[in-house]
């Protein structure tokens, strides 16, 4: 056969397809795991279930979920080895929440054209932070999409499964009067709210993500694609080393609106806002799109990204070990009996 497969005619590379495969390699490795039995390549990956044996009553949790807009930033700057780092963030930071542990993530690329070197770094941000989470990359697809997507465009999804003991999965049920909050820092906007974030910088006030803003102390570029931070193993940690009864994802809704969904219906979570200062890009989307409180505070997550509630004998122990792990934490509320007429969330005071 001479000249381009008609395959190739429509657009779509399988050779490039091939590269980007044998490029990633090196990354995936580093995810493996003990009970991974299967490589890169096959139709299926492959984990030893045999390995739950040492469970007592085991129970499966998934999560599946994206990166948003964010990756318009990516794309914008030409940077794509953090984007995978955020989507394993919110895959695994959502799972943790039960009490599960990562065991695996699943990976989807789609995109306009299959650039190796982009998708490689791609999927080296994604190994990365499986190896932060603890987790095996054990499968994942590459899909060519010309026609769709522009030659420059892609988009990311993933899956993951964990573990968790019967009488070790936390929650609502829970939850109690009394109960201490404890707030974990976020690293800055995680991967949500980008598509207000960019209305109002990028489209709105027209900024350059090339411009250094000295109350970021960096470019916007670099402050919008600061990775997500990842607190799976720190979370399972905390629940190992004191009594946790609840964890709450800060994501896109806000503190109030995903902490409510971990309130059961007899109690009400007090937050206080003067217990913590959020990052500047906080303030500056805010300022700059003339954005009322309620509005921010329902988009983005204001500087927690992760919630624990636990008993006030909890506190210490917890902080002292985020104190090690160096994340900054803070009890930031209380929980209540809720009164008749009361809600699932308050927050009240002013921040710092």
């Amino acid at each position: 056969m001479t000249g381009p497969s008609a395959y190739a005619r429509a657009g779509v590379d399988i050779h490039a397809g091939d590269v980007a495969v044998e490029m990633m390699k090196k990354h995936v490795a580093t995810t493996m795991r003990s009970e991974v039995i299967s490589g890169l390549g096959g139709f299926a990956g492959l984990f030893d279930a045999a390995a739950l044996k040492d469970y007592r009553h085991p129970v499966l949790a998934t999560s599946t979920d994206g990166v948003g807009t964010k990756v318009a930033i990516a794309q914008a700057m030409g940077i794509h080895t953090t984007i995978g780092f955020d989507l394993v963030g919110m895959l695994v930071d959502d799972l943790v929440v039960v009490g599960a542990e990562p065991l695996f993530v699943t990976d989807y690329i789609a995109c306009g054209a299959v650039v190796p070197e982009k998708i490689a770094a791609i999927v080296a941000g994604i190994a990365a932070a499986c190896v932060q989470a603890g987790a095996a990359l054990i499968g994942g697809e590459t899909a060519e999409h010309p026609g769709l997507l522009g030659p420059n465009e892609y988009d990311l999804a993933g899956a993951t499964t964990g573990v968790v003991e019967s009488d070790q999965i936390l929650g609502p049920d829970r939850v109690q009067p009394g109960d201490r909050i404890v707030c974990l820092a976020s690293s800055g906007l995680h991967s949500n709210g980008y598509s207000l974030v960019r209305q109002v910088l990028l489209d709105q006030a027209g900024m350059d993500l090339a411009t250094h803003v000295d109350d970021l102390g960096r470019t916007l570029g670099e402050e919008l694609l600061t990775p997500t931070r990842i607190y799976a193993l720190d979370c399972l940690e905390a629940a190992r080393t004191a009594e946790v009864h609840a964890m709450c994802h800060v994501t896109g809704g806000g503190v109030a609106n995903n902490l409510a969904r971990v309130m059961p219906a007899q109690v009400t979570a007090r937050i206080d806002r003067s217990t913590w200062a959020p990052a500047p890009i906080f303030g500056l989307v805010q300022s700059v799109g003339s954005i009322s409180q309620p509005d921010i505070e329902e988009t983005l997550n204001m500087g927690v990204g992760m919630v624990l509630i636990c008993p006030e004998t909890s506190v210490a122990p917890i902080m002292a070990l985020m104190t090690a792990r160096r994340i900054p934490a803070w009890d930031g509320g209380v929980v209540t009996a809720r009164g008749r007429e009361g809600v699932a969330v308050e927050m009240g005071g002013r921040y710092q």
